[in-house]
């Protein structure tokens, strides 16, 4: 593996000591700063664009979930970490939904630490061992995919076709859709025809798992 710029943020000194004389005794990694406070921490990823930054959630000025939604938006390159006492899965879907890449529980080996480093620098995702068995990987593969960091790379549809895939979700036909937006049916045909070969979907009841998957319409 070639090179690997690390950020570290972590409130505690002595654990942020500790895994800064871990991670450099690993010769390809190396830390381009640390600090304790999230704040902070997005300011370090602005300034040095590392390859991955390892973020604590509990962190005074800005937690590591805020932080990891900025450093996503503004440096989308550089991967996170979390590494936290937090064994939790509402945590789990929080930080996955603000974009990390892995999380790990601060109790893990050196070994799994290093690893964890290495898979998402790597662009693969990393849970550890002591996360929850209940947070399968298709799971949270699911979380990100109706994320912004994955909606972006959706294939495009207009608001008019967005528009109708919502009516079809809730069962309208297309004379009913036509009626209600003042449009031929024909037209409304046109629409349906066009949001099916974008995105690859030839079914109504494809069309409402993906509408509700990526957040065009939500279910009560």
């Amino acid at each position: 593996m070639l090179g690997v710029k690390i950020v570290l943020a972590d409130d505690h000194a002595v654990l942020r000591r500790g895994l800064r004389q871990l991670l450099e005794s690993v010769p390809e990694f190396s830390i381009a700063g640390e600090t304790d406070n999230g704040k902070e921490a997005v300011a370090l990823v602005r300034q040095h664009r590392p390859d991955v930054a390892i973020l604590d959630i509990s962190m005074p000025e800005m937690s590591g979930i805020e932080a990891a939604k900025i450093i996503k938006e503004n440096n989308p390159e550089t991967k996170i970490l979390i590494l936290t006492i937090h064994d939790d899965q509402d945590y789990v879907v929080q930080v996955m939904q603000a974009g990390a890449d892995g999380y790990i529980i601060k109790n893990s080996s050196p070994e799994d630490i290093i690893e964890a480093v290495r898979c998402v620098a790597a662009g693969q995702e990393y849970l550890g061992q002591g996360v929850s068995s209940m947070i399968a990987e298709k799971f949270i593969r699911g979380i990100k995919e109706a994320s912004g960091e994955y909606r972006r790379k959706l294939p495009h549809l207009t608001k008019r076709e967005v528009e109708i895939l919502r009516y079809v979700t809730q069962g309208l036909t297309s004379k009913e859709i036509s009626d209600k937006l003042s449009l031929s049916v024909r037209t409304v045909h046109s629409h349906r025809m066009n949001i099916m070969q974008k995105l690859n979907i030839h079914e109504t009841a494809g069309l409402v798992t993906y509408a509700v998957k990526h957040g065009l319409v939500k279910l009560d």
